[in-house]
């Protein structure tokens, strides 16, 4: 997932800090390059494109293809199927992952994963930070992934806000308005009363993030807006792919809704951010930068402690609807009218 590829790239970042004349490679998914383009810690991007490399015997030759480069480090961040084959396969002297039962004869190095943040940074970054110390790396130079945006990105970003016309005068807030999917979606009635709580009281230009194929969805939220919260939405000022969206994300001041990419990528181009977790996501791994001011977040969990005991984020997605249904937009808007407040 595009979140996942953007924190893991801090270890990029680090190595080559540590180690200038390195050679890193990055194997991500293809639908993720979007996020590391222009990213100097890196030499190569590998690209594991899923449809050529479907079933096994492919992703062994894949492997085996990979371990014609004679690397002297592995990292493996993932710890899935696909990178304990991987692992199998790829012969380098040191090879580093979490700790898992059954999986310790892959790797040298295995890292237990941490039950709590120790900072701020939230246990997504953390633990990935901690596959560094094998390799001598205990205090990392880089904490917060980092987005490259070149001139003229920025410059047809500041385009198209002029062509529809934004308020330059104003704030801009993007509205993270949907999840990668439903279970990850605050219901869309609440939503409209989040925005329409924004536009009633905030002089703020307002942008729905959306995707095309998504605007049925989005529509249903921007007809339950009041004239006032209407007035203040660019409805249609969207991007064509992943890398205008960003150059449109760096043109905003701050992002609220649904934990995602979208979020992690407005973080990385240093937006404030109020972030809704879905009642199975744990808020401990993916809440970055939790400081209460600049990064806010809220999760059911929050408010109905007594509603999760005893239970596990599977069992959790299957009710994900019941649990939605309690999530009510009162329940948290004082702690938005103060983040609000703070960031406006």
């Amino acid at each position: 997932m595009i979140g996942d590829v953007l924190i893991t790239s801090l270890l990029c970042e680090n190595i080559k800090k540590a180690y200038p004349n390195a050679t890193i490679d990055y194997l991500v998914n293809s639908n993720t390059l979007p996020v590391l383009e222009n990213n100097p810690y890196i030499d190569n991007i590998v690209v594991f494109q899923e449809k050529q490399n479907k079933g096994f015997l492919n992703l062994i030759k894949f492997c085996k293809d990979l371990n014609q480069n004679k690397y002297d480090v592995v990292i493996d961040a993932y710890s899935k199927l696909q990178s304990w084959v991987n692992m199998l396969i790829i012969d380098a002297p040191v090879r580093i992952s979490y700790k898992k039962s059954g999986r310790k004869f892959l790797y040298t190095h295995t890292i237990q994963k941490s039950e709590e943040p120790a900072t701020n940074l939230g246990l997504s970054i953390e633990h990935r930070l901690s596959l560094l110390v094998p390799i001598g790396i205990t205090t990392p130079l880089a904490t917060q992934p980092k987005l490259y945006l070149t001139k003229t990105e920025i410059t047809n970003a500041k385009k198209l806000f002029n062509n529809f016309k934004v308020n330059t005068s104003r704030k801009t807030v993007m509205i993270s308005l949907l999840g990668s999917d439903e279970t990850k979606t605050y219901p869309l009635d609440e939503m409209a009363k989040l925005v329409n709580y924004v536009g009633d009281n905030y002089n703020v230009n307002l942008l729905f993030n959306y995707l095309p194929s998504q605007k049925d969805q989005a529509t249903v939220v921007y007809n339950q807006l009041n004239d006032v919260a209407k007035s203040k939405v660019y409805f249609n000022l969207l991007g064509d792919n992943l890398r205008s969206f960003i150059a449109i994300a760096n043109e905003c001041d701050l992002i609220i809704g649904n934990d995602g990419g979208a979020i992690n990528m407005s973080k990385a181009v240093d937006n404030k951010s109020f972030i809704i977790f879905s009642p199975w996501i744990d808020k401990k791994v993916w809440a970055t930068f939790e400081d209460g001011i600049n990064h806010v977040s809220v999760h059911l969990k929050d408010f109905y402690p007594e509603k999760f005991k005893n239970l596990n984020n599977k069992q959790i997605k299957k009710e994900v609807k019941k649990f939605y249904a309690m999530f009510d937009f009162e329940l948290f808007k004082p702690k938005l009218e103060k983040f609000l407040k703070n960031s406006l």
